[in-house]
């Protein structure tokens, strides 16, 4: 399965576009779209130089399938598009969290998986951050939405 442009949107509208590394909310040099690494495993360091938005898309599309495989290797279960859509942001959000993929492959009930969506992963160290809080909210009403 293949993110939809659906998916690319949202995941995109949350990342923003940096031409210049700066250093995201958990202190991780990042670029582009939410780039903290480029292909081939080499990560963004405060050194690397400016960016076109052209070159911020281009990274984006060869980083998104590492986290499409995340999602497609760890969920079990068939999935809508707009399932493996709002996984898919997650994972590139987060890396992906077995916890969700478990809760997912167990076929939990909606109001157990939207809890974990709404009260996991939205802070960066100690704080809880809004656009995180947002962005999860995000991602589970696109997961439950038909």
């Amino acid at each position: 399965m293949k993110t939809s442009q659906k998916g690319i949107d949202l995941i995109l509208s949350f990342e923003g576009f940096s031409a210049k590394p700066y250093l995201d909310s958990a202190g991780i040099p990042t670029i582009g779209y939410g780039n903290t690494y480029y292909p081939g495993g080499k990560k963004v360091t405060m050194k690397d130089t400016t960016i076109t938005k052209e070159k911020g898309a281009e990274l984006f599309a060869l980083v998104l399938p590492t986290y499409e495989k995340v999602v497609s290797s760890k969920v079990k279960v068939a999935l809508t598009q707009n399932q493996f859509d709002a996984l898919v942001s997650h994972a590139y959000n987060t890396g992906g969290s077995d916890g969700l993929f478990s809760l997912i492959n167990k076929k939990a009930e909606e109001d157990e998986i939207r809890k974990w969506f709404t009260t996991k992963y939205i802070t960066a160290g100690v704080k809880v951050l809004n656009g995180l809080i947002r962005r999860r909210k995000a991602e589970a009403d696109l997961f439950f939405a038909k």
